[in-house]
């Protein structure tokens, strides 16, 4: 089970948001655009200007408020014709770049490793590449667990609030990144084994 599976139900409570947007001339890629800046910007801030640890905070905050513009330009491109190759390349492209900017700050917090965090980036960004090719081999775009996008922002948007909080973090919490490492590695692996799984599955045009 993952959080994306809940999508649905947070598209049908944005819905009325993305009419107005919609009417008021808002593009999907603006919104895609839009939210990347907005990560780049807070990840980078919070790991160069060193700010106090309640600032990190606003990881949670805006991860919420990022996943509702994820699901809005993705409903703004298919409700409303804005679909685009362009769209398609920003949309999976500026995830990874965000992601790795709001996971960037936790490599500065003790007692977790940088090497951990970054490995935990890395292979972020490969759980993505490996869901976006899946049609290639004539299967869906991937999304399966257990730690996809929303799971990821969902573990480091309490990380950041627990970090905000002033909450001591334990000497075994150390491991959380390996930990998180391995749950990313083993949804890379899930994402090309169900996609190779459905393609097999798919009857061939002959």
């Amino acid at each position: 089970m993952s959080i994306y599976e809940l999508k649905p139900r947070f598209q049908a409570l944005l819905r009325p948001m993305v009419v107005r947007l919609h009417r008021q001339g808002a593009t999907a890629n603006q919104v895609t655009m839009a939210a990347c800046v907005v990560s780049v910007a807070l990840g980078l801030w919070l790991f160069f200007a060193l700010p106090a640890r309640a600032a990190f905070a606003l990881i949670p905050l805006w991860m919420f408020l990022r996943m509702g513009l994820n699901a809005i330009d993705g409903m703004l491109a298919r409700e409303f014709g804005q679909q685009s190759r362009l769209g398609a390349f920003l949309n999976e492209l500026t995830d990874v770049v965000s992601d790795a900017a709001l996971y960037l700050p936790f490599a500065l917090v003790a007692p977790f490793s940088p090497f951990w965090v970054g490995t935990v980036i890395v292979l972020a960004g490969l759980s993505e590449f490996a869901g976006a090719l899946g049609p290639t081999v004539g299967a869906s775009r991937r999304y399966d667990g257990p730690l996809g996008k929303s799971d990821r922002a969902f573990v480091f948007g309490a990380l950041g609030l627990y970090v905000a909080l002033g909450w001591p973090l334990p000497a075994w919490s150390g491991w959380l990144m390996p930990l998180l490492a391995a749950l990313v590695a083993w949804t890379v692996v899930n994402r090309v084994r169900r996609a190779l799984d459905e393609a097999a599955a798919t009857p061939q045009n002959s």
